[in-house]
């Protein structure tokens, strides 16, 4: 008789791995996983993205209006003493908002408040300045141009935040938090009778004298 032919053993080759079944389904799954993992990384590399441009947002301050109640404080002076609210109460007071010591235009604005004192002293009215500058800037801005007003030391900018001076500007396309220069006429029951926002120099001085 003829030998038989043996013919290949169907499954001789995958006997060590998987079923085909279980293989063809394995595949399926890796391959429906790996999409998921890419699309979950996409996801997250926006998020990260969109976090950045709400975090270097500065909040805006909150300005105060005319016949608003003047805020509260309490803050050293050029001589470092205590300078409050609660010590003004029952007297009218200008209170002017002013970048930095010893620059141009608020050396301008200060000593036209300095020319000027004496009017405002026959209104009854006390002029007070402040700025984030320390005290001991403060003591030596007044002793070079000669300042006989209060100013006041406000470091951690709380009472520029409060009247809502404090606030983002631009400068050549940079834009930075500081001072908005402003000023303030408090009456007698700690109510601001009148203000003044983005305060330019020339005749300021004259302006607030007027409405005193």
């Amino acid at each position: 008789m003829p030998a038989k032919k043996s013919s290949p053993k169907p499954n001789a080759k995958i006997k060590a791995g998987a079923p085909p079944e279980r293989a063809v389904k394995t595949a399926k799954q890796a391959a429906s996983v790996a999409p998921k993992a890419k699309s979950a990384l996409g996801k997250a590399k926006p998020a990260a993205a969109k976090a950045k441009p709400g975090a270097a947002k500065a909040k805006p301050a909150v300005a105060l209006g005319e016949g608003s109640k003047a805020p509260e404080f309490s803050l050293p002076d050029d001589a470092g003493s205590i300078v409050s609210s609660a010590s003004l109460a029952g007297k009218p007071y200008v209170l002017y908002f002013y970048p930095k010591d010893d620059t141009p235009g608020c050396t301008q604005e200060a000593c036209d408040f300095r020319d000027n004192l004496s009017a405002f002293n026959g209104q009854k009215l006390r002029v007070i300045g402040v700025s984030p500058d320390e005290p001991t800037r403060h003591a030596k801005f007044k002793q070079k141009y000669g300042l006989t007003f209060t100013l006041l030391s406000d470091t951690d900018k709380t009472l520029a935040n409060a009247y809502g001076v404090w606030v983002e500007k631009q400068n050549y396309g940079r834009s930075y938090m500081g001072v908005e220069r402003s000023t303030f006429l408090i009456d007698k029951h700690g109510v601001i009778k009148k203000s003044w926002r983005k305060v330019r120099v020339p005749g300021h001085v004259a302006a607030v004298l007027a409405s005193g």
